[in-house]
C-alpha cells in the first residue's frame, strides 16, 4: 500500500482532562527513540502518515489530533499555541520516554517551539516545517487570520466558506496548502479529500479554528521578551527548519531569520514545496532529519 494511504492505528488517551485521539507509527520497534508529530491549524494526525512510516526504523512516533481537529473534540481554552504546548508537555509525560524527537508543522511548529523552550530536557531534536513564527511583514495569510480572529466577522467568514460547494472548497484548499497539487500521488489527494469531508461533518471545527487563528495573530503582537522568537533563542537541541518556496501561508523569506534565531539550526529549502512539505516531499524531509540526528 502506498505510504500516503496508510492509516496509523489510533487510540484515545486521557491527557490533562482531554481525551486525545493519538495515532502510533506502525511497524516501529519498542526500543527506538520516541518521536512526537504535531499538526497545524486545520490539520490532523493524518498529515504525518508518509513521513512517520519512512522513519519507523529510526523512531517510534505518535501523532495526536489536537483539540478541535481530526477526531478530538474541541475543548474551550485549549486552542492557543501556549495551551497546546502545555498539553503536549503532559502527553510526553504520559506516553513517551524522554527526550523525544519533536516535529511540528505550521501552528504545530509554533507550539513545538514553545514546548522546546519550556521543557528543554524533554526534547532531543526539533524539526519545524513551515512553522508559524511571527513575521515582520503583513501578508495575505495575516489578513485572513485577522479577519477570522475578529468576533462575529470570523464566524461569518467561516460560515460563508462552509456554504460553498465542496468541490470548490477542496480545489481552493489544495491550491493554498500544496505547492503543486497536480503532482501529488492519487492516494495523498484522496486521503486529503476524505479528511476534509470528515471535518465538514464535525460540529467543533468553528471553535477550534477561531481560537487557533486568534492565537496565531496574538503571537505576532507579543512583546519581544514574550515572543516565539524569544522562545527560539532558548532552544538548545539540534533544529531542522523546512521551508517551501511555494508556501502561500508562511513566507519562506523568513527562513534566514529563523535559522539565526536558533542556537543550532540547519535549513532545508524546497523551492517546489508548499505548506506541508512532510506530505508533499516526505523523502526529502526524511533524509534531512536523518542527517540532523546523525
Amino acid at each position: 500500500m502506498p505510504l500516503g494511504a496508510q492509516e496509523w492505528p489510533a487510540r484515545t488517551v486521557p491527557v490533562a482532562g482531554v481525551d486525545l485521539l493519538v495515532r502510533e507509527t506502525p511497524g516501529a520497534a519498542k526500543d527506538l527513540p520516541p518521536a512526537l508529530f504535531v499538526h497545524g491549524l486545520g490539520g490532523s494526525s493524518m498529515n504525518w502518515t508518509a513521513l512517520g512510516l519512512l522513519l519507523n526504523d529510526t523512531v517510534r512516533g505518535i501523532a495526536p489530533d489536537l483539540p478541535g481537529f481530526g477526531r478530538t473534540p474541541a475543548v474551550p481554552g485549549l486552542g492557543g499555541i501556549r495551551q497546546q504546548a502545555e498539553l503536549l508537555d503532559h502527553l510526553i509525560d504520559s506516553e513517551l520516554d524522554q527526550p523525544v524527537h519533536l516535529f511540528g508543522n505550521s501552528m504545530g511548529g509554533a507550539a513545538a517551539v514553545a514546548l522546546a523552550a519550556r521543557s528543554p530536557e524533554k526534547v532531543a531534536s526539533l524539526t519545524l516545517i513551515s512553522p508559524a513564527l511571527p513575521h515582520p511583514r503583513a501578508s495575505a495569510s495575516a489578513v485572513w487570520f485577522t479577519a477570522v480572529s475578529t468576533p462575529r466577522l470570523g464566524k461569518a467568514v467561516l460560515e460563508r466558506t462552509a456554504r460553498l460547494p465542496f468541490e470548490r472548497r477542496l480545489k481552493a484548499s489544495l491550491a493554498i496548502i500544496f505547492g503543486d497539487a497536480k503532482s501529488l500521488p492519487p492516494e495523498v489527494l484522496e486521503a486529503y479529500e476524505q479528511e476534509l469531508r470528515r471535518r465538514d461533518a464535525q460540529p467543533w471545527g468553528y471553535q477550534a479554528t477561531l481560537e487557533g487563528a486568534r492565537s496565531v495573530l496574538l503571537s505576532t503582537l507579543a512583546p519581544p521578551r514574550r515572543s516565539l522568537w524569544a522562545d527560539a533563542a532558548k532552544v538548545r537541541c539540534p533544529v531542522l527548519l523546512v521551508y517551501g518556496g511555494k508556501d502561500r501561508l508562511v513566507d519562506a523569506k523568513i527562513r534566514t531569520k529563523a535559522q539565526r534565531s536558533f542556537a543550532d539550526a540547519r535549513l532545508l529549502y524546497l523551492p517546489k514545496s508548499g505548506h506541508v512539505a512532510q506530505m508533499e516531499h516526505p523523502q526529502e524531509v526524511e533524509r534531512a532529519f536523518r542527517q540532523l540526528i546523525r
